[in-house]
């Protein structure tokens, strides 16, 4: 599913005009990762958290060169699903 068919997804349930909609799809996600950027969570109940996890540094390899390479550690953005979302999954 793309952005696209969520908007028009979210459209026809609610019966709000898909230009409405579109506005309230890209301020969530600006706000969602404007949050993660900043190292703030957010938190949806019943859907689960979107957070900013530290990666540890660690060897890695340029394979064009053949030669290891550091990778600092790093934050990178991480979604943890909640329990009744994953429950939700494995029961389909």
């Amino acid at each position: 599913m793309t952005k696209l068919d969520l908007i028009k997804k979210i459209a026809s349930n609610t019966g709000l005009d898909r230009s409405e909609v579109s506005i309230v799809i890209e301020n969530l996600m600006y706000e969602i990762k404007d949050s993660i950027v900043k190292k703030n969570s957010v938190y949806l109940r019943g859907f689960g958290t979107f957070l900013a996890k530290k990666k540890a540094k660690k060897m890695g390899r340029n394979i064009t060169k053949n030669t290891a390479i550091l990778i600092p550690e790093h934050f990178a953005p991480y979604f943890k699903p909640s329990k009744s979302f994953v429950n939700k999954v494995k029961e389909k």
